[in-house]
């Protein structure tokens, strides 16, 4: 979603043009849950002046409850006025501005997703790359709900990859979601039914690294909000359904220094830069750990298993889908490196972070990867992975916290604060699942023994 620069004077016309009534000032916590604050437009002017405060204490991984104080920094360049009226017995619009949370005395929040995301681009520019780009593929799933609004496990259609109406009886609703997202900026580039039944994907065009994050935040709110319009659920979760394909966030990557595209060489084979082999290299290495942030739930590896398209193995490829990494075909400015196990669950700001640092570790390093992986890795058996020197991507949440507990570099990528409040939460949901009753076991132990 390409803007134009915004200043404080568009903003104050904006208001009184759309006759927006309140005023939405989001952020994203730790655990990736969008969250927001919402004033009356008569606080605009305070809103501008970055003096809107907030308890910090309350959000998941921020501050202890004698730190709660914090403040909202707003982003100019993220203006919007929602394309929605408010339900008030006045008419009127709602108006978002995204916001990077600030301490009382005006520093950057370390706990802050966004400013962190933003200290590892700046990682990469002094290391001579001006932008780090990244095109998102979202996934996800939609479900009926019922009288009373609830949701149901009711998919919405069974249709099939790229099926048309009647069989995706989503289509309109989708039609919708792609005119309200056109109209906020977003540059649409495909949007169809995916595998699974009740399943959906749409992208849109590449963007740096924090205003992508910034879309895919939107997106997800977009999404959900259509949706309940056809009385749907929009979920990306990432495996809602047993026997089916789960869904995927697959991250277009690419590196620029100026107008070039640094992982682009038109002299190399596979017209590939010494960077983009570095930086794959990196992304290889350090897989094992950086999965607990982009695949962050205990239900994240429910869709990590062979056999419904998801990767497993920790391997890259062109044309092969079953490696972790794939280069698309696309040469020039569109050269980039597709990481194919991230799933929309994932905290987008932090999962970029990671990414983009251990890639940038692997260019530090020179590392160069393995070579390519051209057959079906899920027919391999044990000793061929092996003999190929492929892994296997952690089996479940706990699992890659712990790879994650020894990686000091990636937990660099997440600063302290957010390390050790990610790992901490993610443990006690752990502890949680692990202490849970499934139905599975009652399924199959409780007549049994």
């Amino acid at each position: 979603m390409m803007m134009n620069e915004i200043t404080r004077e568009k903003i104050v016309a904006d208001v009184k043009k759309e006759n927006v009534r309140f005023l939405r000032l989001m952020f994203t916590d730790i655990l990736g849950i969008i969250k927001n604050v919402e004033v009356p437009v008569s606080q605009i002017e305070k809103v501008l002046d970055g003096k809107m405060m907030f308890d910090g204490s309350s959000i998941e991984g921020f501050v202890r409850i004698h730190e709660s104080d914090m403040y909202l920094k707003p982003d100019l360049e993220t203006w919007l006025v929602f394309p929605w009226e408010v339900e008030t017995t006045k008419s009127g619009r709602v108006a978002r501005l995204i916001c990077d949370i600030v301490n009382p005395d005006g520093s950057p929040f370390s706990g802050d997703p966004r400013t962190n995301l933003k200290r590892m681009m700046k990682e990469a520019k002094e290391m001579g790359f001006t932008s780090f780009n990244l095109g998102p593929e979202p996934e996800f799933f939609l479900f009926k709900l019922n009288e009373n609004h609830e949701i149901t496990e009711n998919l919405n259609d069974r249709g099939g990859y790229f099926d048309l109406a009647p069989t995706d009886l989503a289509e309109n609703c989708r039609r919708d979601i792609v005119l309200e997202l056109e109209d906020l900026g977003f540059e649409i580039e495909a949007s169809h039914h995916e595998v699974a039944p009740g399943q959906h994907e749409i992208d849109w065009k590449y963007a740096d690294a924090v205003e992508a994050c910034d879309n895919i935040q939107t997106f997800k709110l977009i999404v959900k909000t259509v949706a309940r319009k056809y009385g749907l659920h929009a979920t990306f979760m990432a495996k809602p359904l047993f026997g089916i394909n789960g869904s995927g966030m697959h991250c277009n990557m690419s590196l620029f220094k100026g107008e070039k595209n640094a992982f682009y060489d038109e002299s190399d084979e596979r017209e590939l830069s010494d960077t983009a082999y570095q930086f794959l290299a990196g992304l290889l290495h350090h897989a094992p750990a950086y999965t607990a942030i982009t695949n962050p739930t205990v239900n994240s590896y429910k869709r990590l298993v062979p056999g419904y398209e998801a990767p497993v193995y920790i391997a890259w490829s062109g044309s092969n889908r079953t490696p972790m990494i794939r280069i698309p075909a696309s040469r020039g400015l569109s050269t980039r490196l597709e990481v194919r196990s991230v799933d929309p669950t994932a905290n987008p700001y932090l999962a970029l972070a990671v990414m983009l640092k251990a890639g940038l570790d692997g260019v530090k390093n020179e590392w160069m990867p393995p070579e390519e992986t051209c057959d079906n890795i899920y027919e391999m058996n044990d000793y061929e992975l092996e003999e190929h020197g492929i892994r296997s991507l952690p089996t479940s949440l706990y699992s890659a916290l712990k790879v994650l507990e020894n990686d000091e570099t990636i937990q660099s990528a997440l600063g302290n604060h957010i390390y050790k409040n990610f790992y901490q939460s993610k443990m006690v949901e752990w502890d949680a699942y692990k202490a849970s009753i499934s139905q599975w076991e009652k399924d199959n132990y409780l007549h049994l023994y």
